[in-house]
């Protein structure tokens, strides 16, 4: 087994795996990000091209991280902690369950990027997104229904929101969930489109709609997938995260239990939109290691790669390229750090009302960074930066995946526009409460 340590080339690590101080991160912290990084890379990174081209994790790669708890590290922060007990889970990577915070989230996240390439993308949707709203929201008897086969990988599951006509506009789905003439189960009649991890998922964590046209008639529910009477699957191509699985789902009188319905009908709004916040922040930090690989790249070649009669580490104009991308890499990292931070330190209600509108904004700069660090690499790579192999062939892949981290989770004009909202109607909320505490 290979020791996998910092590297030394500029942009390559983030501040405090450079030696350079930091007053966020403890030793629990340290101490994971080292254990991470070596079963990372021991289990996933080292192939992580070879599962690209190929366009699939292996299922032992699935299971591995899955019988060592390392799937775990997807859940929002604090995990839950009861659950996780009953199913024999105490620690990840001698992190207690209970000690868990988000700066282990981000660690974790990072580490996962690091290849490059969105390999994770192959084994961890489920975990991250599917999973959250069964254990957040879901009654004691629909968690005992799925949740140990899930958090055990004995089955797996996804997020299914977005439709060929409804993405990022959530209070459009038009997929429907009527109830049976007895009243015991749900007929659900539509289709979900670049539904991430699909083909090999047991189960979606599916958005429907159980009322009137809008957010108010929107309900979340578990619905079976694979091999289940009236649901057909298909993989799409798309350009970049290979291992995803997208997948283009048509559900024809499925027949659902009304026990698999999360929370209450009409509910579905809120729950989608409070997973959206995890989702978000968790993209975000991986999408900068990808930023950052590309960068890191990028300025290894140029410090080797003569033109003109130099180095083009030589070159002014090279130079200058290098800096603008490099000064946009770290002001995201200091957000994300900033972030996650926050969250480490917030209630969930005081993170949902606080953070929801800078996390939209943070995925939304996240992935503008990585277009410019990816597009940055790819120019000062010239022709083999162009080319699906040599040494110019993971900044190709990784240009490739800046589509998928500027759409996925809320487009960016979206999440933009949604974070200044959010920001307004807390401006408001604090100028009336200010206002009032003047009259008294």
């Amino acid at each position: 087994m290979a020791t996998v340590s910092a590297n030394p080339v500029p942009f390559e690590e983030p501040p405090y795996l450079r030696g350079l101080p930091s007053p966020i991160y403890t030793e629990s912290h340290r101490r994971f990000q080292k254990a991470c990084r070596q079963f990372v890379w021991d289990n996933l990174l080292v192939n992580a091209m070879e599962y690209e081209k190929a366009g699939q994790v292996p299922d032992h790669v699935f299971q591995k991280f899955c019988d060592n708890n390392m799937l775990v590290p997807n859940l929002p922060a604090p995990l839950p902690v009861n659950w996780l007990k009953r199913m024999n889970i105490y620690d990840i990577l001698g992190v207690k369950v209970e000690d868990w915070d988000y700066l282990h989230t981000g660690i974790y996240m990072d580490e996962l990027a690091r290849s490059g390439v969105s390999s994770a993308a192959g084994i961890n949707p489920g975990w991250c997104y599917g999973l959250p709203p069964i254990f957040k929201f879901g009654s004691p008897q629909l968690q005992e229904k799925f949740l140990p086969d899930l958090l055990t990988g004995k089955t797996r599951c996804c997020i299914a929101i977005t439709e060929p006509g409804a993405g990022s506009d959530v209070a459009n789905i038009t997929t429907t969930a009527t109830k049976s003439a007895d009243g015991k189960h749900y007929i659900i009649n539509g289709e979900k489109k670049w539904i991430t991890n699909g083909i090999w998922s047991d189960y979606a964590t599916m958005a429907v709609r159980t009322g009137d046209p809008g957010a108010a008639g929107l309900s979340v529910m578990v619905v079976p997938l694979k091999g289940y009477p009236g649901v057909n699957m298909r993989r799409l191509s798309v350009a970049g995260q290979k291992t995803g699985g997208t997948t283009y789902i048509e559900l024809d009188d499925v027949k659902v239990p009304v026990e698999n319905l999360i929370g209450r009908e009409g509910e579905g709004m809120r729950l989608i939109m409070t997973n959206f916040n995890h989702e978000r922040l968790t993209i975000a930090v991986g999408v900068t290691r990808q930023a950052r690989v590309a960068l890191a790249s990028a300025f290894s070649y140029c410090l080797k790669r003569e033109a003109f009669g130099k180095t083009l580490m030589d070159q002014p104009v090279v130079r200058h390229r290098l800096a603008k991308a490099g000064a946009e890499l770290e002001t995201m990292w200091a957000f994300m750090e900033q972030l996650l931070y926050q969250m480490c330190h917030l209630s969930k209600e005081d993170a949902d009302r606080e953070l929801g509108g800078v996390t939209a904004m943070a995925k939304a700069k996240a992935a503008m960074v990585l277009n410019e660090c990816a597009q940055c690499a790819v120019l000062l790579f010239g022709g083999a930066g162009f080319t699906q192999s040599g040494q110019g062939e993971l900044v190709e892949a990784i240009y490739r995946d800046v589509p998928g981290a500027r759409i996925p989770g809320g487009s960016e004009d979206v999440l933009l526009d949604l974070s200044v909202r959010q920001l307004v109607k807390l401006y408001k909320a604090q100028e009336k409460q200010l206002g009032q505490q003047s009259k008294i």
